[in-house]
């Protein structure tokens, strides 16, 4: 008889079901692994003799083979450990085979016994629901898996209580989810003094989730307002938090085993690699724009990133999804996220002020945002520069808008676009709207469309400067309740993309 087992291997955010096999056949004693497992996998046989050494259970003097099946399919992580322990003990029928096949396991066993927390519970859990097992995995994971709750989470401390819970000894009770993590850390807009335009900016952004890129000398505030975007933007939904989680599982990053109603907001150094930005590596992990889903990617100093790095955000920022293609396995993750680049008009930062700059002005600034192409550069919707602030309005008391009340408007704006885009699939915001329905909820009246045209024509706008345009204007539209795109809300839309008739 060969006893069977079921965990999941991971193929992006999607868990697939495994079948761990078990048979134990007479010959020589020996314990193998096959199923393309790697080295992790692999070495799951000592650290499960250790295991079960301590649990006082002897290894029959057998030919043991474990095969996971799909055979074809790279199993990869040390969480196969759980489900090739319990496969094992099913097969020398310590416990009841029904039981082992009624769960979907994944953990990894310490040398003692103890059952080690492992990314990809959340995505395990909606595996198991969708085949109607109940889930087994390390108490530090069950807070976080039972967050699906549509099946059953079962958190043991370790091997032995996973034993005694499969054997009718002591029952698990099913494991609650954990609390809804807050963001502690709180920065208001009322904090930044004067750069009001560029405030107005930062909330058209957060209303219709539009990237945008700052240009301005340094220690004018453009980091400074990057980081106050995540106050102004209104909580994740239920479904998007579960999204948004599923990606951080994968990577590991749920420690605390709650999830959290807060947009992310990833900031990643200008070294960072392609593997990095995008997602890849030996195990095809989520890249930053992948972190980044359902909130904000903050890129600063655009300019020193690496070329090809930039280059390589052209497609996802269209598609909002991303492919990591290997020999054997293409995998896909999700990556609509909020783009907020910022930038020095130059080399030293001093383009503006003649009395500062250097000696290769403009020719200096001209080669140093050139390191952004074209086509990368029209796909920020919102341009705008960021002028220097005076050391006397450093003294004067701050008297702006709070994040709160900002945050009061993005909402309503948001609200409005979740009802204009229900049943139209991926399209959430504004920023998302193209084609026919674009046409249909941003066509300005007759004196938007004349000025729209006008400038297009004046500075040979591409089609996607154009549509990014309308929806922008879209968006200012919603931000008063306007029901039409007008030609006030056009006429600031094109002033936020005019920073310089050469960038078209």
């Amino acid at each position: 008889m060969v006893a069977h087992a079921y965990t999941v291997a991971f193929d992006g955010i999607e868990a697939r079901l495994i079948e761990v096999q078990c048979a134990t056949t007479p010959g020589l004693p020996g314990f193998s692994i096959v199923g393309l497992p790697d080295k992790a996998v692999s070495e799951a046989r000592e650290r499960l003799r250790a295991a079960l050494t301590a649990l006082a259970i002897a290894l029959p003097p057998k030919r043991i083979t474990i095969n996971l099946s799909p055979a074809d399919l790279p199993k990869e992580g040390s969480h196969f450990d759980l489900p090739i322990a319990l496969a094992l003990l099913a097969e020398i029928e310590i416990i009841p085979r029904d039981k082992v096949e009624g769960t979907v396991a994944l953990g990894e066993i310490a040398l003692d016994g103890r059952l080690i927390a492992v990314p990809g519970a959340l995505p395990a859990a909606m595996t198991a629901a969708a085949c109607e097992r109940a889930l087994m995995c390390p108490a530090p994971s069950g807070t976080e898996a039972a967050w699906v709750g549509a099946t059953d989470v079962l958190a043991p401390v370790s091997l032995l209580g996973a034993v005694q819970h499969l054997t009718g000894q002591s029952p698990l009770i099913p494991a609650e989810p954990g609390e809804i993590t807050q963001d502690a850390e709180t920065r208001d807009l009322r904090e930044i003094k004067g750069q009001e335009r560029a405030k107005r900016a930062l909330e058209i952004a957060a209303a219709g989730r539009h990237h945008m890129l700052m240009t301005g000398p340094p220690g004018a505030g453009k980091s400074m307002l990057a980081a106050r975007l995540p106050g102004i933007l209104p909580p994740l939904s239920a479904a998007e938090a579960l999204e948004t989680s599923m990606i951080h599982s994968v990577a590991g990053l749920l420690r605390t085993g709650g999830i959290s109603r807060t947009p992310p907001f990833r900031e990643p150094h200008h070294s960072a690699s392609t593997a990095a930005i995008v997602g890849g590596g030996r195990n095809a992990r989520p890249g930053e724009i992948s972190l980044a889903h359902n909130g904000v990617l903050f890129l600063d100093e655009l300019p020193e990133f690496n070329r090809a790095v930039l280059e390589t955000l052209r497609q996802p920022i269209e598609t909002g999804e991303v492919t990591i293609s290997r020999a054997n396995a293409h995998v896909r993750y999700p990556c609509r996220f909020m783009l907020v680049a910022a930038a020095n008009p130059c080399r030293c930062g001093h383009l503006s002020d003649p009395a500062r700059a250097c000696g290769r002005a403009p020719t200096c600034g001209t080669e140093y945002l050139g390191r952004i192409s074209g086509p990368m550069m029209d796909r920020f919707d919102l341009r705008l520069e960021i002028p220097p602030v005076s050391w006397r309005d450093l003294d004067l008391p701050a008297n702006g808008e709070s994040s709160a009340s900002v945050g009061k408007r993005v909402a309503r704006a948001r609200a409005i676009q979740t009802g204009r885009y229900r049943g139209h699939g991926h399209i959430r915001t504004n920023a998302d709207a193209g084609g026919e329905v674009l046409n249909t909820v941003a066509t300005p009246d007759e004196e938007g469309r004349a000025l729209l045209s006008r400038m297009a024509e004046r500075f040979g706008m591409s089609a996607r400067a154009y549509h990014r345009i309308l929806r922008v204007a879209r968006t200012i539209a919603d931000l008063e309740g306007s029901a039409a795109v007008c030609k006030p809300h056009v006429a600031e839309a094109i002033s936020f993309r005019l920073v310089s008739a050469k960038e078209f």
